[in-house]
């Protein structure tokens, strides 16, 4: 089976391929009367948009977003939102050496090993690219979450990460790589630089925080919000690896220091004296900021020759070979991946509010 849809209630659907003649969404279970216009969701688009700086891929595309269903009079129905973004920048004979022999790291075995097939254009299902159509879902997910804040920046580039002491929200649309540490973002000016120039490229650590999310989303067990937040971030194309709060770092710490004390609060609410447990407990939002690592690995498309074997011939033999990816491709993926992973957020906590609203009211 094809695996194409996330969600539960508030569920959404990705189509197309990075080099085809467009790609998109269809989002389902989205309540009625949402006002909402390609205006709310551009600006989203527009943040993971790729040709905005040296440091990204130089592919040119306006990723420009049409409704084609799903709201009339400037409000949606509650039937399906289909989304669309024309390709206009494909360049697919960049890729006649991919059709020939697999990049290592990349998709293209476990594509052909599966389907004894591939789309070997930029990858096709397997490409960054297809990360503009949650990026757009996602724009729909916050309008039906309106109370929640998320925000995402970059902490570490190429094992370099930021200080803590000097994050400055205002900071993260100020430079290039979304990042809050305004020194970090200047050495990371010359590390993605050299990585860039050397035909190489550069992992990343993207945290994300969500305020505003009430005490109550999520679900026990097998619908945990940490869970569903977990493979939402995996899902995205080039993650190896999320931590929900502390993370593996909780395993360091003993009982008392990893607790997360309480106090009285107003109106019977607790105060909490610390989060390491990331803002849910037993799958259930807490009440305080939802807080996750995502850990993009280093982009598979490089210029520097890498050992690999030819594509199966008719008889079922492939040779030693070596390859070196032509193209426009993203130096550090997990630069762009910063609203990607806001949007796979924004997408879960919407399934769970809606999931919440449908058992407790």
């Amino acid at each position: 089976m094809s695996f194409n849809t996330f969600g539960r209630v508030f569920r959404f659907t990705t189509w197309g391929e990075s080099h085809g003649p467009a790609i998109g969404a269809v989002v389902d279970g989205c309540p009625p009367g949402i006002v909402i216009s390609e205006a709310d969701i551009q600006p989203w688009l527009d943040k993971r948009r790729p040709g905005t700086s040296r440091f990204t891929t130089q592919r040119q595309e306006p990723d420009q977003v049409r409704i084609l269903s799903g709201v009339f009079e400037g409000k949606t129905t509650g039937t399906p939102i289909s989304l669309m973004i024309e390709n206009v920048d494909q360049r697919s004979k960049d890729y006649s050496e991919v059709a020939q022999a697999y990049r290592p790291g990349h998709a293209d075995y476990a594509y052909d090993a599966k389907y004894g097939f591939r789309d070997y254009r930029g990858g096709g299902r397997s490409s960054a690219r297809e990360t503009a159509s949650r990026v757009a879902a996602g724009a729909v997910a916050r309008l039906v979450i309106p109370r929640v804040e998320i925000t995402g920046y970059v902490s570490e580039i190429g094992g370099d990460a930021i200080d803590p002491a000097n994050f400055d929200r205002a900071q993260i649309g100020e430079n290039p790589f979304f990042c809050p540490d305004a020194k970090a973002a200047a050495r990371w000016e010359a590390l993605v630089d050299a990585a860039r120039k050397d035909g190489s490229s550069l992992g990343a650590i993207v945290e994300c925080v969500a305020t505003g999310v009430p005490a109550g989303w999520g679900a026990p067990l097998y619908a945990k919000l940490d869970s569903e937040l977990a493979a939402a971030a995996m899902s995205i194309n080039a993650v190896k690896g999320v931590e929900i709060g502390d993370g593996f770092a909780a395993a360091r710490l003993r009982g008392e220091q990893n607790a997360d004390p309480m106090r009285p609060g107003n109106e019977g609410l607790p105060i909490f004296l610390a989060n390491h447990a990331g803002g849910i407990a037993g799958g259930i939002a807490t009440g305080q900021p939802i807080k996750l690592r995502v850990a993009f690995k280093p982009t598979s498309s490089i210029l520097i020759p890498v050992e690999t074997i030819t594509r199966p011939d008719d008889a079922g033999v492939s040779e030693a070979s070596e390859i070196r990816t032509r193209g426009r491709h993203d130096p550090c993926v997990g630069i762009r991946g910063v609203p990607v992973v806001e949007a796979m957020v924004a997408l879960v906590l919407a399934d769970a509010m809606m999931m919440h609203r449908a058992q407790c009211g």
